[in-house]
């Protein structure tokens, strides 16, 4: 059981990080800030995305 929750949770970690990266490319952010958020998600999936979550550019 412990595989299946592990695979679901990087599952939905993938799908977090996919639908950011598309948030990211389609922001008004200039290009080195959209590639640096990008590299960073990469790099780091889980703290990434969160840190992209909490000081990413706002265009609401």
């Amino acid at each position: 059981m412990g595989i299946e929750v592990g695979g679901l949770l990087g599952l939905i970690i993938l799908v977090l990080d996919v639908w950011a990266i598309v948030k990211i490319i389609q922001s008004a952010a200039g290009t080195g800030a959209k590639v640096l958020w990008i590299v960073v998600i990469l790099v780091l999936p889980v703290l990434g995305l969160i840190l992209w979550l909490l000081f990413g550019p706002k265009d609401a």
